[in-house]
């Protein structure tokens, strides 16, 4: 179990956290100077009876330091308030309770401290002060008791409070989930290297495992788990972990220490918010705040998408918020904003999508898709996202947004929308072939332009293989048709495929050349080139750029060539692909801009990358 103790005195709440665990937990000369806390300062305590510990993460409470306070609050089971009997409740004290209460936390202890320096009646005057405080929020019951750090006086019945509330904390589910660390603290030690710390949210971390940090890889080289070594770590730890490969300058606080399945940046995501009963103004579309998110801290801008365009006080809507830096945010995680000035807390929130539109953001559409996101479980969040996702669910990114110890891949397609896509693409083959007879049909991406243009290519991809495998349709080459359509060759052009076919067979890469057909062959040009312009259209022929074809042979034969360099190197490159067939560098060029418009590769800057659900050209090498 992890407590969080908040306080608006500090040196009197590190003297409780001493009293309590026998540890300083301010630790740098400042902090014992001054006698605040200016950094996070950590300290344990065994459980009797349990091969437990309960982990301190003690906060500064100084006004001007909530934003240290919030980076250890995030990941915390409890939290330990502390009120001094000699002040009272303070600004510090209600702004700390307003920060628990957004987070969402719900255990929660307050300890009315200084007691020995109180008046008769005073402390129990301040002790229903606070329970009157806590009753409009998420911790109202919680327990109030009065301490004394000096005399001890209620320090044994906290302390036996606190082991009773760890027995009672069921550890947090890891089970699918993938490893999620906030890191709130990084340094460098002689032997060991760069080593951060941090509340584990999500899943486990072993000693080996290998993990990103702002997209840097690290190797866990060794693994504390409650101030303790251990070969593995679980949620709700407080962990120290030792990498491999990473400069503490690579791990600085708010960043997110991950498994690889899970790591991703946005810079604007989706969420629910709740505005503080507390304040005075709504909270509207524009409003320019401060985001804390884990130990993250950055400046964002809010977009209220419910109607209104503005949040009153105590009211929740769903908003986007539009980060001006890239932060880590998974379905679940808690949030809170503060005022643009971080003079106070405004408003607390969760995480609804991690990967938030730019467009269509308030269609009903998407606010349906939100409300889905709201529901739950995780199966029941696929099931109804799918269930309304007309162009298709992406399965790798919902498995990002969960966080998600196994990733998924590939997009999935609910049957409503798969049915409604189908006939909107036989329709679609059914005009094309009435409009234009003569024609085999369009290549899959003209057709996917006429059906659903705003559809992801693989998804696209994998529907067109399922409806060939049903025989609803029929593929030749990089031309779509309806099985019972096909371009009839006249007996002019018939003559003419038998005399090119040779031809184009000893052309082979290099191809030939319309009006050299026509000149060998002693045809028309202009017949000659619509003949085969038919040819290409029946997948006979390939037209590489205008009047250059080459046979299905020979195309298959480069597409085999570039798809082995693909799965060799990831890339296919103008010059790896010249000297694996030994053309000439633009004749290569041309090939490889063939095969991206036809659907066998895509360009990314310079290179090639092979599509992996495409089977063009395959069967032709069978």
């Amino acid at each position: 179990m992890i407590v969080g103790t908040a306080g608006h005195i500090d040196h009197g709440k590190t003297t409780l956290v001493r009293a309590l665990t026998g540890v300083d937990t301010d630790r740098l000369p400042e902090e014992k100077a001054r006698g605040i806390s200016i950094e996070l300062g950590y300290a344990y305590l065994d459980v009797p009876g349990l091969d437990e510990r309960i982990g301190f993460i003690d906060v500064p409470g100084h006004e001007k330091l909530v934003h240290t306070m919030l980076a250890g609050a995030s990941g915390i089971d409890l939290a330990l308030l502390l009120v001094a009997a000699d002040d009272g409740v303070m600004p510090q004290t209600r702004e700390h309770l307003a920060v628990l209460s957004l987070l969402g936390l719900t255990r929660c202890v307050v300890a009315v401290t200084k007691i020995d320096r109180a008046e008769p009646g005073r402390v129990e005057s301040l002790q229903g002060e606070v329970r009157a405080l806590l009753a409009g929020t998420g911790l109202k019951g919680a327990p109030v008791l009065a301490v004394s750090a000096q005399t001890g006086q209620g320090v044994p019945a906290l302390r036996e409070l606190l082991f009773e509330a760890a027995r009672d904390t069921r550890p947090r589910a890891t089970r699918h989930l993938a490893a999620r660390l906030a890191v709130d603290r990084a340094f460098s030690l002689e032997g060991v290297g760069t080593v951060v710390t941090g509340t584990l949210h999500a899943g486990e971390i072993a000693v080996g495992d290998e993990l990103f940090i702002q997209g840097q890889r690290a190797r866990v080289r060794s693994l504390h788990a409650q101030n303790r070594a251990v070969e593995r770590a679980q949620a709700g730890q407080r962990c120290a972990v030792a990498l491999a490969g990473l400069t503490r300058e690579q791990a600085p606080r708010g960043q997110w220490l991950t498994a690889p399945a899970a790591a991703l940046a946005t810079d604007r995501f989706d969420a629910r918010l709740t505005l503080w009963p507390g304040e005075v103004r709504p909270l509207r579309s524009g409003a320019r705040v401060h985001l804390h998110l884990g130990a993250q801290s950055v400046t964002a801008s809010v977009a209220v998408l419910d109607a209104g365009d503005a949040i009153e006080p105590g009211a929740s809507a769903r908003v986007q918020l539009v980060c001006h830096a890239p932060v880590g945010a998974w379905r679940g995680d808690r949030l809170v904003l503060r005022d643009a000035g971080a003079t106070r807390t405004l408003a607390g929130g969760v995480v609804l999508d991690p990967f938030a539109p730019t467009r269509y953001r308030r269609t009903p559409e998407r606010l349906a898709e939100l409300a889905a996101c709201e529901l739950p479980t995780p199966a029941r969040r696929r099931e109804r996202l799918l269930a309304l996702s007309s162009l298709g669910l992406d399965l790798t990114r919902f498995a990002q947004a969960e966080g998600m110890a196994e990733p998924l891949d590939g997009w999935a397609l609910g049957d409503e929308a798969c049915a409604a896509l189908t006939v909107k693409l036989l329709a679609a083959l059914a005009d094309f072939h009435a409009g234009s007879p003569d024609e085999l049909g369009p290549d899959a991406a003209r057709l996917r332009r006429l059906v659903a243009p705003r559809i992801a290519e693989p998804l696209w991809r994998q529907l067109l293989a399922e409806q060939r495998a049903a025989g609803r349709i029929a593929v030749r080459g990089a031309f779509v048709h309806l099985p019972e359509h096909g371009v009839q060759l006249s007996a002019a052009e018939q003559r003419i495929a038998q005399k090119v076919a040779p031809r184009l067979g000893a052309a082979g890469a290099e191809g030939a050349w319309a009006r050299d057909l026509a000149k060998d062959c002693a045809e028309a040009e202009p017949l000659m080139r619509a003949t085969l312009a038919r040819l290409a259209q029946q997948g006979e022929l390939h037209q590489v750029v205008k009047d250059l074809y080459c046979d299905t042979a020979t195309m298959a034969r480069l597409a085999a060539v570039a798809r082995a360099l693909g799965d060799t190197y990831g890339k296919v490159t103008a010059a790896a692909f010249r000297d694996a067939t030994g053309l000439g560098r633009k004749r290569a060029i041309q090939h490889l801009e063939h095969f991206d418009r036809v659907g066998l590769l895509r360009r990314v800057g310079d290179e090639h990358r092979l599509r992996a659900d495409s089977t063009l050209f395959s069967e032709a090498t069978n």
